[in-house]
């Protein structure tokens, strides 16, 4: 078999009609009709009933057409890396630690196996930052809270989503606690990240206090993961953050569950809207999605 012959079953089942894909790929009826029979002869099985004014796949038609896209899809992929390792790929990403610890460093090592002449560049930002960086043609993917309904010419990709906890120093009474409750978080000293660089982290962690009738007693704003969790090592307070941080908690900080807990946060890769999409980058933006577990 020949991918062209592929092409042109496929392009008949979807026009369901000779004439038209004929059209739709341009070529004349004739010549079209004459590969679909090479290919129907190599199998030594009918795959086309031709009637009047359209076709119907045989059973052996519905069996191929599934595993006809499946390695012309393949065959495009294969293509696309190869042309991407000669081309020299760049993709700068921007993303989060607290949300992408782990998950983006192992969707970096797969891509580049597949697309070893591609560079790509992780870059720590904030929400504001990534968005802003997006908008600029900074950055082509950010890895980061969804936010699907802000208008910035962009489109989302869903990816994960993320829970909360309360991170503790290790000596806190907390830390002997299977679960905290909202009250129990509003009466200590409480640091969160900055407001103007993740403002939407300020809205979800403020508004879930105050939808249990509480105030929040913030004493500290941080710029990033590693700094809020050393102030919480260093015993200035505690902190909500999501479980993806896990793997950036220090050894004297506990990470424990809280009672009636926000909703999880589902972070999502974004890229600019109206463009014609980079392969590399939808293929990178796939092998994220690959990785994550199932949205629940």
């Amino acid at each position: 078999m020949e991918l062209r012959q592929l092409r042109y079953f496929v392009a008949i089942a979807d026009a369901g009609n000779i004439s038209r894909a004929a059209k739709q790929i341009f070529l004349t009826q004739p010549a079209l009709s004459r590969q679909i029979k090479a290919l129907e002869e190599e199998l030594g099985l009918c795959l086309l009933e031709r009637q009047a004014h359209s076709i119907r796949l045989t059973p052996a038609g519905e069996l191929l057409l599934p595993e006809a896209r499946e390695l012309l899809q393949h065959a495009e992929q294969v293509l696309d890396r190869v042309r991407a390792a000669g081309n020299g790929v760049r993709l700068r990403v921007g993303y989060a630690p607290s949300l992408a610890a782990g998950r983006l460093s192992a969707t970096v090592e797969r891509f580049l196996q597949t697309h070893p002449g591609a560079r790509v560049e992780l870059l720590d930002l904030s929400t504001a930052e990534m968005l802003a960086g997006l908008e600029a043609g900074q950055l082509e993917v950010a890895v980061t809270v969804g936010q699907p309904n802000a208008t910035r010419g962009l489109k989302w990709t869903p990816l994960w989503r993320a829970p909360w906890g309360l991170a503790v120093n290790r000596n806190h009474p907390f830390a002997q606690r299977s679960r905290v409750t909202p009250a129990e978080v509003a009466g200590e000293p409480l640091l969160v990240f900055c407001r103007r660089g993740y403002p939407e982290y300020w809205d979800i962690i403020t508004g879930w206090l105050h939808d249990h009738g509480q105030r929040p007693g913030i004493v500290g704003e941080f710029d990033g993961v590693d700094s809020l969790l050393a102030a919480v090592e260093s015993g200035l307070g505690v902190a909500v953050i999501t479980t993806q941080s896990g793997p950036r908690v220090p050894e004297r900080v506990r990470l424990k569950k809280l009672s009636a807990a926000p909703e999880p946060l589902c972070v999502a890769a974004a890229q600019r809207a109206g463009k014609e999409e980079s392969k590399a980058l939808a293929l990178f933006i796939e092998e994220l999605r690959q990785a994550a577990p199932a949205l629940t």
